[in-house]
């Protein structure tokens, strides 16, 4: 059942990114995604590491949070760069998730929002560059770790 969902989404990303809709280019998709399939049953890939299928049902709300956030951070970003508050700060702060995929999702959310980068991960402990502590208040509040652990489907 995972390698249909790995094969339909696989064949829709080509679909939606190649933009071209014959025969030829379909059918080559088709091949392509098959063989993707067929490497990734062959080298075990395909588990709840390997395709998150369990982040689905909650993935567009947390998305729709994440684009905001990232929104009000440019914001904020901006601000701190034309006043002139650059005070950068290194900070660890405790990721409470239990995959790895969620680890590494919450990693990501903090890169992506902007003013802030996970520089190194240990286990449970992200160090964070922030770029003022406006911007380390918000990652310290934990408002993010909650958020992808509901992502993970813990809460």
């Amino acid at each position: 059942m995972k390698s249909f969902f790995l094969f339909v989404i696989l064949l829709s990303l080509w679909l939606l990114m190649s933009g071209h809709y014959s025969f030829l280019i379909i059918s080559l998709g088709v091949i392509s995604c098959v063989f993707c399939v067929y490497l990734a049953n062959r080298a075990n890939l395909i588990d709840d590491e390997g395709l998150p299928l369990f982040f689905l049902p909650r993935l567009i709300n947390y998305l729709l949070w994440l684009f905001k956030e990232i929104f009000n951070s440019n914001i904020g970003t901006a601000k701190a760069i034309i006043t002139g508050n650059i005070n950068p700060e290194i900070f660890i702060v405790k990721s409470s998730q239990n995959t790895d995929v969620a680890k590494v999702t919450y990693a990501n959310s903090i890169t992506l929002t902007p003013g802030t980068v996970t520089t190194q991960i240990n286990e449970d402990k992200f160090e964070v560059h922030a770029l003022n502590s406006d911007f380390g208040n918000d990652v310290r509040s934990n408002v993010m770790d909650k958020k992808v652990k509901w992502l993970e489907g813990d809460i």
